[in-house]
């Protein structure tokens, strides 16, 4: 299917699901203030703006190698830099994972849902991440074929949902008490930091 190292794709895009950012938080949020339930509407709204992008990303990255290498190229460069300056701002960060979020409103399910796939799918941070990711496991001459893009969308979408799915029983219940805890905010942002950079590198120099 124009796909290669699927097994690396699974491990890097599960990984970076399981790294604290604004897609945790909103789950987190919504799963303390709104319980399971609330949690679960999260997890399928911000999951289903990945696909958005992906399947915007499947056809846009087609037509970009058909019209020129170049743009393609710039692409693989700016989204290896912003891939490790996340990295750096993970590596910098001092605040616990949830000091930015509010408990005040209890949200209701389709609400938290639209919010979710509204916030995912207007957010350029996902599509550039995806334009930078995903095509390091397509093979050169599959570019210009957007199934390899769309399966890669798929798949992460699904391994989202799976895991911001358990993600939110569990912040339903004691979440709170662990990810205020500043050593293990920090400890959590010093492995995504350092994954992030070396990703990104290995992005650009790839």
């Amino acid at each position: 299917m124009g796909i290669v190292n699927f097994e690396g794709f699974l491990i890097a895009a599960l990984f970076f699901i399981m790294t604290p950012g604004i897609d945790t938080l909103f789950v987190l949020n919504k799963s303390i203030t709104g319980g399971f339930k609330a949690g679960r509407y999260a997890s399928l709204g911000v999951n289903i703006g990945v696909l958005v992008h992906s399947l915007i990303a499947a056809f846009g990255v087609s037509l970009l190698v058909a019209q020129s290498e170049i743009l393609l190229l710039a692409i693989k460069y700016v989204g290896g830099i912003y891939i490790i300056f996340l990295g750096i701002k993970k590596l910098t960060a001092t605040s616990p994972l949830l000091s930015n979020i509010s408990n005040t409103q209890v949200p209701t399910g389709k609400n938290t849902f639209i919010s979710g796939l509204v916030t995912n799918s207007l957010n350029p941070k996902v599509a550039l991440f995806i334009l930078a990711f995903f095509p390091r496991f397509i093979l050169p001459e599959a570019l210009s074929n957007p199934i390899p893009m769309l399966i890669l969308g798929l798949t992460y979408a699904s391994i989202g949902i799976l895991w911001y799915v358990s993600l939110s029983l569990f912040a339903s219940q004691f979440a709170t008490r662990i990810v205020e805890n500043p050593k293990m905010a920090k400890a959590i942002n010093t492995l995504a930091g350092i994954t992030f950079v070396f990703l990104g590198l290995q992005i650009i120099y790839a």
